[in-house]
């Protein structure tokens, strides 16, 4: 088995950058952003970029977080949708093998027709708190689940506030800064009862989008609210005397919509702006303000809590992440076991560019569109934001790329687009403009455009 890196992110003041053993076992804080992307938030995501950070909102309780831990650099998510991205999380299994790509199946009638998908997360898939629960912790989940009609009780969690989708429990449209707060009342109440019982615990805490037209200032006033619920958090694991032992990690589920500059792309492609999204991590034995340059994914979740957690259980068969404690405690540079060297992304749906696969390796980025069956290949330590199309100057390694994403696919028994029989006709209803299948996807800095996911979308 090969070795690759991954990061995870460290809280409150912590010393060392060896791990102390401690003499119980930690506690886990997941706070789950809702669509926001690499320069989403004002902590700066490369310390060599003054680009990566965010020039909206101020939040300076993610500033808090971040900068008492590990900020990754190269944290992306599973997906550029939020479904694919939530299952991959709490599974460590990629969205292709788990074939939950979409939120909902949209055929339509474009040139290649998309695969049915599965809508609701198998209770047959073991999860970060199944796995967590092996070893006496006690679970939540509050705030959007997005992954079907079951409850989070029925995958591990011994407490949820419900099956919730993008309106919340009040399934309204606009959810915040009502819910930002009431998960936090409820992640505290739980953090606070577990301390009482002398039990290790695992919390996520995932919030909520306010969909509708939105001015940049409502966006920007709801990111505030959703900063300042976060730091309420963090007050409490301070105020309960659980820094010392309790790791906290803040990731999102995909880019925001529309522009995600300086990075290309936004919600639902597979170029950057879509999947590369905050990823940091503090706890005990994490260097404060420190930096990682391994590329980290949130498959990666799972099997690094687990071996905190030291869960003596092997990690699921069919979970490509792999352990990066010990990159959080080496400064940020390391090796990360992982079944898989690539890192795929899989999206053979129209969202509403044209269906798309993404192939990681190294330094290299393998970009294949199926609607027009071009292959874009971008060196990413030398292109972060995709301008230069590699593949015709380096034909054999675009070859090679495309031939592992071909296996990759068939390994995993990921689902497929077909050719539509009876296609719309070029332009109609803007299909041409909207599918982005070659110019539009080229074009640095795509405004995606993507429409909210839908309050009913439970899936």
């Amino acid at each position: 088995m090969k070795k690759y890196v991954l990061p995870l992110l460290g809280l409150m003041s912590v010393c060392a950058s060896v791990h102390a053993a401690s003499s119980s076992p930690p506690n886990f804080i997941v706070i789950y952003g809702e669509g926001a992307g690499w320069v989403s938030t004002s902590v700066q995501m490369d310390e060599r970029n003054p680009e990566s950070k965010g020039k909206h909102a101020p939040t300076p309780s993610l500033e808090r977080l971040a900068s008492a831990g590990m900020v990754f650099s190269d944290g992306y998510a599973p997906s550029p949708r939020c479904t694919p991205s939530r299952a991959g999380l709490i599974t460590g299994r990629s969205p292709a093998a788990l074939h939950m790509t979409f939120v909902n199946n949209t055929p339509g009638n474009r040139k290649l027709l998309p695969p049915q998908i599965v809508m609701e997360l198998p209770t047959t898939e073991v999860t970060i708190a199944e796995q967590l629960k092996t070893v006496g912790y006690a679970t939540a989940h509050f705030g959007k689940w997005h992954l079907g009609m079951g409850l989070p009780t029925t995958h591990g969690f011994d407490e949820s506030d419900g099956a919730n989708s993008n309106g919340g429990p009040d399934n309204v449209s606009s959810p915040n800064p009502k819910q930002a707060y009431a998960i936090t009342t409820l992640g505290i109440d739980f953090m606070e009862r577990q301390l009482k019982a002398k039990k290790p615990f695992y919390l996520q805490l995932s919030h909520y989008p306010n969909q509708g037209p939105q001015t940049q200032e409502e966006v920007d006033a709801d990111t505030v609210e959703v900063d300042k619920a976060i730091g309420q958090v963090l007050d409490a694991v301070k105020r309960l005397g659980l820094a010392d032992n309790t790791y906290i990690l803040y990731t999102t589920d995909h880019g925001t919509i529309g522009e995600n500059l300086p990075l290309n792309g936004s919600k639902g492609v597979v170029w950057e702006g879509g999947i590369r999204v905050p990823f940091f991590v503090a706890g005990p034995g994490i260097k404060p303000k420190s930096y990682s340059h391994v590329r980290v994914s949130q498959l990666d979740v799972l099997p690094t809590i687990s071996a905190l957690a030291k869960v003596k259980e092997k990690v699921p068969a069919g979970v490509e992440g792999g352990d990066f404690s010990s990159v959080l405690f080496n400064g940020g540079v390391g090796t990360v076991a992982r079944p898989r060297e690539e890192f795929v992304v899989h999206v053979p749906h129209y969202d509403p560019q044209s269906p798309a696969s993404a192939i990681f390796l190294g330094n290299y980025k393998l970009i294949r569109i199926y609607e027009t069956e071009e292959r874009r290949l971008y060196d990413l330590a030398k292109d972060p934001y995709e301008k230069t199309d590699l593949s015709a100057q380096l034909p054999a390694k675009t070859a090679e790329l495309d031939a592992r994403l071909t296996k990759y696919l068939k390994d995993v028994n990921a689902q497929m687009t077909t050719v539509n029989p009876n296609p719309q006709p070029a332009g109609a209803e803007g299909a041409d403009a909207a599918g982005m299948g070659a110019a539009g996807m080229a074009a640095g800095g795509m405004a995606a455009g993507m429409g909210a996911e839908g309050m009913g979308a439970a899936q």
